[in-house]
């Protein structure tokens, strides 16, 4: 069995550098890669392409890169929480692709599985369709969508095995696991590490053959993005 556990966060992200496409799983606040994230700030890793759902809020999550600029491009299909987002967006500081929701998940299991490209019909008639080539299939347009190609996929699992198996919790099970594999270096990071063969197969939701590095997280705050309380009567 090949153990893929690494000692640190910054092991695991050896071989990061400037100018890179980095996939990183998460929605909203809910199952983002706390540590990587922090570590790519530490690290001042410049001019970056970032792949997720969203990023994250002024002072949290991507929102931290976007502070420092170093985010070159984000590849996103919502964007509303993050006021400095917006302004590095309008201000044209920031290169923006927005995808829909689904597309972009399905472009990132694209990759995960070795599918170079496919058709579907999200986007067609809107500006997501320019420049790409569209076909009819039964009577319907579709548009042809490409897999992404990204240098690290970063991913958070609630727990996981020395061999890279993987267990999400609740909605963290999002994004993260079709980002899994979806690069050419996966990198996952899990609030509890335990040997390699002590997770019930059963329960594991990615296999290790997708994870090359795996470490265990520490100091997660696990922020509420946005929190909505009853009204005392």
């Amino acid at each position: 069995m090949i153990i893929k556990k690494v000692n640190s966060v910054s092991e695991a992200l050896h071989g990061v550098k400037d100018g890179m496409t980095f996939m990183l799983g998460g929605f909203g606040l809910c199952g983002i890669p706390e540590n990587s994230i922090s570590h790519l700030v530490k690290l001042g890793t410049k001019n970056i392409t970032c792949i997720s759902n969203n990023a994250g809020v002024d002072d949290f999550g991507l929102g931290l890169l976007l502070q420092k600029h170093q985010i070159k491009k984000m590849i996103s299909s919502y964007v509303g929480e993050n006021d400095e987002f917006e302004r590095q967006m309008l201000s044209g500081e920031l290169e923006v692709e927005l995808i829909p929701q689904g597309t972009l998940a399905e472009r990132c299991r694209a990759a995960q599985t070795g599918i170079p490209a496919f058709y579907t019909p999200a986007g067609y008639g809107t500006e997501v369709a320019e420049g790409k080539e569209t076909k009819e299939f039964d009577n319907k347009m579709y548009v042809l969508e490409h897999a992404f190609k990204a240098d690290f996929s970063f991913v958070k699992a609630w727990k996981g095995d020395e061999a890279g198996n993987l267990i999400f919790k609740g909605t963290a099970r999002n994004f993260n696991p079709v980002m899994c594999g979806a690069a050419k270096i996966t990198v996952a990071e899990v609030e509890e590490l335990v040997p390699a063969g002590h997770l019930d197969p059963n329960q594991i939701h990615i296999p290790g053959i997708f994870i090359q590095r795996i470490f265990q997280g520490e100091k997660y705050e696990k922020r509420i993005e946005q929190r909505t309380v009853k009204k005392r009567n």
